[in-house]
């Protein structure tokens, strides 16, 4: 709040509008970011679908061209691929709703898609060395949405840094949060260029703080069209106070998590989606799968929950609910294969945020809820 009241007394909410020698905050979360991410390059936008779409038209897409993504995804990703004129490849996830490495390939070589967009879905992070030996021996430029797992490892490695380009939300429920915005992040600097070109920033490229330097610019300044979608200095402001916050937010969220997993793992008829050693996770939020009831009596279940206040969504509904949606839905999508495994897998998968409003006592007391209405359900 003082941080937002301090860009609010200056006046200057637009990311340029500085005196010389002065750093905006857009700026200053730009070069923070980048630094706490390990990239060489940050460019700060109004949303993580916008950024998505920035890391496409960056890396190269024309229109036509085919993009691989995991068929579990949330709506922005099939959109920001059809806002920037690809055609969506869905590829199957497997029975712990990570993209299936056998289906990549043979959609990789059946497509000859030149680009893969993977959602780390709620947190859940695929073997991140297979996926980029596919990507390698085809010459596919992998494009992470890190939207829910930003701070995430697998190997050590922070989830982003595995592909050419990775794009982060700061949306409402977040890891961090102005309500909207986005991060894209890059060692390349002449996709930086262009993606900076592309957000909107006129001939004002200096004035980014993890940007390349002029002679990135020289041609892309002239050849890029401006697709305004820069993040103002308020929404900078917000975010940059809640980035040293950020590893002790993980370690909270972490503990809830463990509560609610061993609840729900003690718990007949429920399993929670189990995590590979490799994976250093994040959990804002927590899936688990209703491995012994039917999709019939899913309904009931979540209504029973929520009498209790216990809101708990479902990716297996047919209807689009919410933020929730399956990739059979998106109608506006042409030639959209049958994905059974995928069906299969989400018809019982359960979804609950754990917000940090929770405390440990409250997740406990969740835990027990979830147990008891699930035996009632059974």
């Amino acid at each position: 709040m003082q941080a937002v009241a301090a860009v609010l007394q200056t006046g200057r909410l637009h990311r340029y509008n500085v005196d010389a020698g002065e750093e905006s905050e857009a700026a200053a979360l730009e070069r923070e970011y980048a630094a706490w991410q390990g990239a060489d390059y940050c460019i700060a936008c109004t949303s993580g679908g916008y950024a998505l779409q920035l890391a496409l038209r960056a890396a190269g897409l024309q229109a036509g061209d085919k993009v691989l993504a995991n068929a579990w995804t949330l709506a922005p990703v099939p959109g920001a691929i059809y806002a920037s004129g690809g055609q969506p490849v869905f590829v199957e996830i497997d029975n712990a709703c990570r993209i299936d490495l056998t289906d990549l390939a043979s959609k990789a070589d059946a497509s000859g898609a030149k680009f893969l967009m993977p959602s780390h879905m709620r947190g859940h992070i695929a073997d991140m060395e297979a996926i980029q030996a596919i990507c390698e021996s085809r010459g596919i430029v992998m494009i992470e949405d890190c939207a829910h797992t930003m701070g995430a490892r697998w190997n050590g490695v922070l989830s982003g840094n595995f592909g050419y380009i990775a794009c982060f939300s700061t949306q409402t429920y977040k890891h961090m949060n102005s309500g909207e915005g986005g991060l894209l992040t890059t060692n390349d600097p002449e996709i930086a260029a262009r993606a900076t070109i592309l957000s909107g920033s006129y001939m004002l490229y200096d004035r980014h703080g993890a940007g390349p330097d002029a002679t990135a610019f020289a041609d892309v300044r002239l050849t890029t069209p401006n697709c305004s979608g820069r993040m103002d200095n308020m929404r900078a402001a917000l975010l940059r106070a809640q980035l040293p916050d950020l590893p002790s937010k993980i370690d909270a969220w972490n503990r809830r998590y463990a509560i609610l997993e061993a609840a729900i793992a003690q718990t007949q008829g429920l399993a929670p989606i189990p995590r590979p050693a490799s994976e250093a996770y994040v959990g804002s939020s927590i899936q688990f799968q209703a491995i012994s009831l039917e999709p019939a009596q899913v309904p009931d279940l979540l209504a029973r929950l929520a009498a209790h206040g216990v809101e708990v969504k479902w990716f297996g509904e047919a209807d689009p609910r919410g933020f929730t949606s399956r990739y059979d839905t998106w109608r506006y999508l042409a030639d959209i294969n049958p994905l059974p495994n995928t069906l299969d897998a989400l018809s019982k998968l359960l979804d609950m945020r754990i917000p940090l409003t929770f405390d440990e006592a409250d997740c406990a007391l969740i835990g027990a809820i979830i147990g008891e209405e699930t035996a009632k359900t059974l």
